[in-house]
């Protein structure tokens, strides 16, 4: 039989407190920090030459430039991914703008690929305008137009 102490009753009742106010923080996560987590969560996908979890973040009926789908996007990713060892994604700042559970992000983005040299060997420079909304608590992308940055 286990007897708990005065003491060591407090102590577990301490502790259960403090992880009460750890998780209670974590929930109350702002729609604003959620939504730059998710741009951050594709960003290191990309990184780390994931394009399934790249796609986590698009939803299902995504459209883009030249009525691009979704399965024509995680085609395009796949592609790039094969052609180039190297590929990197450079953001600049995201300017966000809520609207209930919508939001428009825009940004620009260096993107650069190489064929195995520490040099990139392509780059371009776009801006980007992507819609988001909220599914069931996980923003995803359902739209994104991109134009060459010089445009």
């Amino acid at each position: 039989m286990i007897r708990y102490t005065t003491f060591g009753y407090c102590r577990w009742l301490l502790v259960l407190a403090v992880l009460a106010t750890l998780l209670a923080g974590c929930s109350r996560e702002t729609p604003d920090m959620r939504l730059r987590a998710s741009v951050e969560q594709m960003h290191s996908a990309l990184g780390e030459r994931d394009p399934a979890g790249f796609m986590e973040y698009v939803a299902a009926d995504f459209s883009g430039n030249g009525g691009m789908d979704r399965a024509a996007l995680h085609n395009l990713l796949r592609a790039q991914l094969l052609a180039n060892a190297r590929l990197g994604a450079t953001l600049g700042p995201l300017q966000v703008q809520l609207h209930d559970d919508h939001a428009t992000v825009r940004f620009h983005v260096v993107l650069t690929g190489s064929d195995n040299r520490v040099l990139p060997e392509r780059a371009g420079g776009y801006s980007v305008t992507s819609g988001w909304r909220d599914e069931d608590g996980h923003w995803r992308a359902y739209y994104a137009d991109w134009r060459a940055a010089d445009e």
